[in-house]
């Protein structure tokens, strides 16, 4: 945070930027990378993701992610594909989203009809928006979710977003 917050008074005076702790300038900009790069491509981070993902829900799931740095002070952000087996219905996973403890769904299909990482700051709630049909893959929907990573943690949000739709069997036919 002391880093963000040194780049971006730097940016602003038209000063010099030196990155101390990120391997490039943070302050307005977006860093595909977190932690070491593995052999595979993948860093620790998004093997870390995948793998606690597979251990907590099951190990057949199939999970790829880049993770990256953006310039906020507090909380994380995720832009998730879910494809299920089956049909759903975007009504179903939506009421069984809002009425998961915890999560909140902000999805109105108009300008600024969604939370973002700055709105999350400071709150135990995840956000769940944008939460639409993928029209490239059959049963396969697309979310945007935030939250606070230091009220909420990292990969928990997702896992119980899973759970939530596995649990109320959304993956089913309509």
């Amino acid at each position: 945070m002391d880093e963000l917050i040194e780049q971006t008074k730097n940016f602003l005076d038209n000063k010099e930027i030196r990155s101390k702790n990120f391997t490039k300038q943070i302050a307005f900009n977006a860093i595909p990378h977190i932690d070491v790069f593995t052999d595979n491509g993948y860093t620790k981070e998004e093997l870390k993701m995948t793998n606690e993902t597979k251990k907590i829900l099951d190990a057949k799931i199939e999970l790829t992610a880049t993770c990256v740095r953006i310039p906020v002070l507090v909380s994380h952000a995720e832009s998730v594909n879910i494809q299920f087996k089956k049909s759903y219905t975007l009504e179903k996973v939506k009421s069984a989203l809002q009425n998961a403890e915890g999560c909140e769904v902000v999805d109105q299909r108009e300008n600024g009809g969604y939370i973002t990482p700055v709105e999350a700051e400071g709150k135990n709630e995840t956000y769940i928006s944008r939460i639409r049909e993928d029209k490239t893959n059959k049963n396969s929907l697309d979310l945007w979710i935030v939250s606070d990573n230091l009220l909420r943690g990292a990969a928990l949000n997702s896992v119980e977003i899973a759970q939530t739709l596995i649990k109320n069997k959304l993956y089913g036919k309509q």
